[in-house]
């Protein structure tokens, strides 16, 4: 007479388990299926983001030279941001595991290069756990920052002297093709960023290099 809610009873508690392990696993599929249909339009280009070097977190040059023949990714940041940038980081970072297998590199640029340091980002890059050799953070002389973000990547950028005296940036992450086209810009604050920036990126990876 005891068997039958032993059975029940245990069924149950695997129903418990496996709703949540189903649920992730759904989860996970959609965001694929919704990836692979993205990946079918067409990816747009505006323009050719122009030769620059700067220095990276680890003291090292690091510029066009080192991106050539690469995807990469952007986006324009600094370490003591008080507003968008750590949700921009946490995207980016959400990037390398689905690109870990891949040459696709990141690249984020300091708006406040007097004060991130090689140093400063080097500890900035450790608490994001970026990767070394994918993930480069960028400082330099503030004007040519500037003048590669306004100009180059057609991004809004500010230090902030005619504001609150903080420097004002994009919240956009731009995809850079092989040949140094600018093929995408994304919304770091939107939900579907990563997801939008991933189905274009791999849309460029089957293209001829």
């Amino acid at each position: 007479m005891n068997q039958t809610p032993s059975r029940s009873g245990v069924a149950w508690k695997v129903t418990l388990i496996l709703i949540p392990l189903v649920t992730l696993g759904l989860l996970l599929w959609l965001r694929n299926v919704e990836v692979a249909a993205l990946r079918q339009r067409t990816v747009s280009s505006y323009g050719t983001v122009p030769s620059f070097q700067f220095i990276n977190q680890n003291g090292q040059p690091f510029g066009s030279a080192q991106l050539a023949g690469k995807i990469w990714i952007a986006d324009f940041i600094y370490t003591t941001c008080p507003g968008p940038c750590p949700m921009i980081s946490s995207r980016m970072s959400e990037l390398q595991k689905p690109l870990e297998k891949t040459d696709v590199q990141l690249v984020s640029f300091s708006v406040d290069p007097e004060k991130d340091t090689p140093e400063v980002l080097r500890s900035y890059a450790e608490r994001l756990q970026a990767e070394p050799g994918r993930w480069d953070f960028l400082t330099g002389p503030k004007s040519a920052i500037y003048k590669l973000s306004h100009d180059g990547f057609k991004l809004a950028v500010s230090d902030g002297s005619d504001a609150q005296g903080i420097p004002v940036h994009s919240t956009r992450m731009v995809l850079v093709d092989r040949h140094g086209q600018i093929r995408g810009y994304y919304d770091a604050t939107e939900p579907e960023a990563v997801t939008k920036l991933l189905a274009d990126t791999n849309h460029l990876r089957e293209q001829p290099k």
